[in-house]
């Protein structure tokens, strides 16, 4: 089992930055990625951005150049930041913090959510 626990989100004006964070412990395959997916209302789960193990990133296409993940290795604990710049009133979303392994079987684990609010 893998736990995650997320912090930041909140409140937010267009044009302004967030960063959100989320901490990994637990039984945790070597073989990963973390990252965040986000759901807005009345809209399906989508992927945000990934960063695996050894520091491959993947983005969304609709936030690249505005949005940075990042992550840090510990010993017992692994934690992914996502960085988020020039908010749109449509990055507004629940996030979700993801782990998921890279080996079979494909394993994923969920934070609970944080919410991200875009608005002026």
């Amino acid at each position: 089992q893998v736990q995650l626990v997320e912090s930041g989100g909140g409140l937010v004006q267009p044009g302004g930055s967030l960063r959100l964070s989320c901490t990994a412990s637990g039984s945790m395959s070597s073989l990963n990625s973390m990252g965040w997916y986000r759901q807005a209302p009345g809209k399906a789960r989508e992927l945000v951005a990934t960063v695996s193990n050894v520091g491959s990133t993947n983005y969304a296409n609709s936030v690249k150049g505005r949005f940075t993940i990042s992550r840090d290795n510990g010993v017992n604990t692994d934690t992914v930041y996502l960085h988020m710049n020039e908010l749109t009133p449509d990055d507004t979303a629940v996030y979700y913090c993801n782990f998921h392994t890279r080996q079979l079987p494909v394993i994923h684990f969920w934070g609970k959510g944080t919410l991200v609010t875009v608005a002026s």
